[in-house]
């Protein structure tokens, strides 16, 4: 009985925000602070909780068993910008003109009309601060403190977008390739030049988290932590290198691990980790051609770059003591465009006025049901985005498209691979037995076949389809952001 008051003082009274999540907390006083801590490449397998082997990762244990972990999470799409612009706005990337990963000169950005989690609540009142790896623009006015946040300590874009090859040799800096600016609001403060530069990022984000846990800890945050690792090119602290079985990549994850520990110490120290939603996720799946320094999907196909679950599918756990009960596991179909209107939700904040694609799952999630809002999902990729597959329920038709591919050579110690390329057939799978997406069974269910294709003429009249030649109804335009 004490539990389900628990929930129900948090989750079931309504404030009269115009358009709010569908469920707030009672008051302001007890409304949660939030923090996302969003890993780079980090694929499914990477801890201990998904799979992981020979990695110590004692802080990922521990989330998992205090909160719940989610086993059919997804990011929107496979690869950086696009999976971070959905993120933030909680909509379909080509739905807010994002596309695959923005170069440094980047013509276009997100645009700053876009309501972002830091808007939503930094209009609720929360102070708001972002920590690391933006992407979504790289130079002002598209930068973070553009977009709700009151401050910004990081890099504009990739840590691999610097005047290193990608076998990590020196080149020329250029326009294409300068050197990695570490900027403080719109203000370049450092230059990374070289990997011990980068070995110092990790730990340096990580005690400015825990800084600003401290200082704010008497008043309502948002913080959002975007770790560049474990992208390569990697690199770590003296305080891991050569401590775990598994190289640099491990010693990567354990610091990483580290990370984890800090922050949610931090919120014990300051006690208020039982008034924190603390969300632990990542971008898209593994960059496999880097072979022993990239990381793992769990068996799922493919990874980063491709539409199969290797690409999509990542770990996510999220924790709010007295909340979230500990310990679940949860295998409801859920996205980062869901993150937007859950916290929302979680803080009595208004949803933006633009159309968003994301759900709340507050209930869910508290346990208050056990069914989640979501049963579609959409799986676009490439510039222009194409509608390469969608999931129905613990289906999945994947349609015919041109595919990049890590069944070929894999780099070693740091080397890139061989990426190849293949043409898929249109396929229907079953998840719920074949997670692997080997065994194409169009035949036997003609009726999930139907369905699942009308969804897709719903998804290319809304947000459009390149493989089709659609041009989406309701798509709206990035910033124009070219160098002048």
């Amino acid at each position: 009985m004490k539990r389900k008051l628990l929930l129900l003082t948090a989750v079931s009274t309504f404030f009269n925000f115009p358009n709010a999540g569908a469920q707030s907390v009672k008051t302001s006083g007890s409304r949660p602070n939030i923090i996302i801590i969003n890993m780079d490449d980090m694929g499914y397998g990477d801890t201990e909780p998904y799979g992981m082997t020979n990695i110590a990762t004692p802080n990922f244990n521990k989330a998992a068993q205090q909160g719940i972990r989610l086993t059919n999470f997804n990011a929107a799409q496979p690869v950086c910008s696009a999976s971070r612009a959905s993120l933030m706005t909680g909509s379909y990337s080509n739905r807010v003109g994002i596309p695959g990963a923005l170069m440094p000169q980047s013509p276009i950005a997100l645009n700053p009309d876009e309501e972002t989690i830091a808007t939503v609540l930094k209009k609720a009142g929360y102070k708001t601060a972002m920590l690391g790896k933006w992407h979504l623009g790289s130079k002002a006015p598209y930068l973070p403190v553009h977009y709700g946040f009151e401050s910004f300590f990081g890099l504009p874009y990739s840590n691999d977008m610097w005047p290193v090859d990608f076998n990590y040799k020196p080149v020329k800096a250029s326009k294409g390739r300068p050197y990695l600016t570490l900027l403080e609001g719109d203000k370049a403060v450092d230059t990374i030049r070289t990997l011990d530069d980068q070995a110092r990022l990790t730990t340096l984000y990580t005690e400015k988290a825990v800084s600003f846990i401290n200082e704010n800890k008497k008043k309502n945050f948002f913080l959002y932590l975007a770790h560049p690792m474990p992208h390569v090119p990697l690199a770590v602290s003296d305080k891991f290198k050569g401590k775990s079985e598994l190289g640099i990549f491990g010693d990567v994850i354990m610091e990483l691990d580290w990370s984890v520990g800090e922050i949610r110490k931090a919120l014990r120290d300051s006690k208020i980790d039982k008034k924190t939603i603390l969300i632990i996720t990542s971008d898209n799946g593994p960059w496999k051609m880097y072979g022993d320094w990239a990381g793992s999907s769990a068996g799922f196909r493919e990874g980063k770059g491709t539409s199969f679950e290797g690409g999509t599918r990542v770990p996510c756990i999220i924790i709010w003591p007295d909340n979230i009960p500990a310990g679940m596991v949860n295998s409801e179909l859920m996205t980062n465009m869901d993150i937007l209107p859950t916290v929302a939700a979680a803080c009595g904040a208004a949803l933006p006025v633009k159309k968003i694609d994301g759900m709340n799952f507050l209930p869910m999630l508290t346990g208050l049901e056990t069914k989640g809002p979501r049963d579609t999902f959409y799986y676009y990729y490439n510039d222009p985005a194409e509608l390469r597959a969608i999931r129905y329920k613990s289906w999945k038709m994947v349609f015919a498209h041109h595919s990049g591919s890590y069944d070929a050579d894999r780099g070693m110690n740091g080397k890139m691979g061989t990426y190849g390329a293949f043409d898929a057939k249109t396929a229907l799978y079953d998840l719920s037995r074949d997670p692997g997406e080997t065994y194409d069974v169009q035949n036997q269910y003609p009726e999930i076949v139907a369905k699942i294709l009308k969804l897709a003429e719903d998804a290319r009249e809304d947000l459009g389809d390149k493989l089709t030649d659609r041009i989406g109804k309701n798509v709206r335009n990035p910033a124009n952001a070219a160098i002048k």
